[in-house]
């Protein structure tokens, strides 16, 4: 009996040695490793071969090309990135990027650079809310309609090509997923700037921001809604701006379809008169702008296309009897782009394409080149990403 007893006591200890053991040993795998700050260098460029096929007879436009003489043609660096991401502990983050844009030129006309993003970022200070002081992203389009159209080494989206709203400001912002699986994920983007991008601003007035945006149907569908609002002054009359945005797009394994929409109200921004001697006074100016694109694979891997068409009307308001004296903005524009984009190997892009914009006057009695004219460029572009 006592021998039983002896029996069952060993193996009762034996058995909760075992357990105390296997226990320790779970904990010591599952024991999280201690944090080491690191760093990553990144970057990406992109620059074309182009050729000016036909140039607008007015030199109309603010895009790259507007002034460019026909036959003009050259290799340039349209965009050329410099970033390094660095992780300071678990709950901070930083951020610092160096640009160089196309025609941004010194007085020597030699490439400068300046600074595109500079922040620091204060992960989860609310549940899955990041707060990010500094230069970085504005919620109008860098980090949905952008990724989405995904061919900016192609042209900007419609608010940037237009100079509606920048893609980035120095300012105060918050990021936040309201919902994120594998299925839907919702995001809000709030953020209060000096409203003036990578210029120097010290006013008292500031840009307010706002998006939020939805990816549901197993992320397959986007909806993105945006909206701004700035104050330019208050003497010797109000002048304001007021944005508003709504995206939609599609996406597949095969194809992406999309469309972008956009309205502007510039408040008091031009002056006008029934006649060059009548009585003066403010109006509103109203942007508006559409953007529907569509781009694909047709060997995976290896060769896509892509196309987009841009309505732009930089006032829906301008009035062919009217005389301006500030404001008054007469053509609308339509733009055109359409290639191919070949990838030898990850991270290299080559895209021929055809880059088109054309002009239409709405001022009385217009007529010929002056009423309907156009700037076309053949370009082959070249894309490529270090990280």
């Amino acid at each position: 009996m006592n021998t039983n007893k002896q029996i069952f006591k060993t193996l009762a200890i034996a058995t909760l040695i075992f357990c105390v053991r296997t226990s320790y040993s779970q904990d010591t795998t599952k024991a999280k490793p201690e944090f080491k700050p690191s760093g990553k260098v990144w970057g990406y460029a992109f620059g074309d071969y182009f050729m000016k096929m036909h140039a607008d007879s007015l030199n109309r436009g603010k895009t790259q090309y507007a002034n460019m003489p026909n036959n003009s043609n050259a290799f340039e660096f349209r965009r050329v990135y410099l970033g390094y991401n660095y992780d300071i502990s678990e709950k901070f983050s930083s951020e610092f990027l160096l640009s160089y844009e196309g025609q941004t030129l010194s007085d020597n006309a030699t490439r400068t650079v300046f600074i595109k993003a500079a922040n620091i970022r204060w992960k989860k200070i609310l549940p899955n809310t990041d707060l990010i002081f500094g230069q970085s992203a504005t919620p109008a389009f860098a980090t949905t309609t952008e990724k989405i159209w995904a061919y900016r080494s192609v042209e900007k989206t419609i608010m940037d090509m237009r100079g509606i709203v920048s893609s980035n400001d120095l300012g105060l912002a918050l990021q936040s997923k309201l919902i994120s699986n594998d299925k839907t994920e919702v995001g809000l983007h709030l953020m209060v700037g000096n409203g003036t991008a990578q210029k120097l601003e010290f006013d008292r007035f500031k840009k307010i921001y706002g998006g939020v945006y939805a990816l549901v149907m197993n992320k397959k569908i986007l909806i993105d809604l945006y909206g701004d609002y700035n104050r330019d002054q208050n003497d010797p009359y109000h002048k304001s701006k007021i944005t508003m945005k709504a995206a939609f797009a599609y996406t597949s394994d095969m194809i992406t379809a999309g469309v972008e929409l956009y309205n502007q109200t510039q408040e008091h921004y031009a002056i006008k008169a029934d006649s060059a001697t009548g009585k003066k006074d403010t109006a509103n100016v109203m942007s508006f702008g559409a953007s529907v694109f569509v781009k694909g694979r047709i060997i995976k891997d290896k060769l896509g296309y892509f196309a987009r068409y841009d309505m732009y009307n930089p006032d829906n308001t301008f009035g062919a009897d009217k005389y301006y004296f500030s404001g008054g903005l007469p053509n609308t524009e339509s733009f055109i782009t359409a290639g191919l984009d070949y990838t030898p190997v990850k991270n290299v892009h080559i895209m021929p394409n055809i880059w088109y914009n054309s002009y239409s006057s709405r001022v009385k009695n217009s007529s010929g080149l002056t009423k309907n004219d156009y700037d076309m460029v053949a370009r082959l572009t070249f894309y490529y990403l270090f990280k």
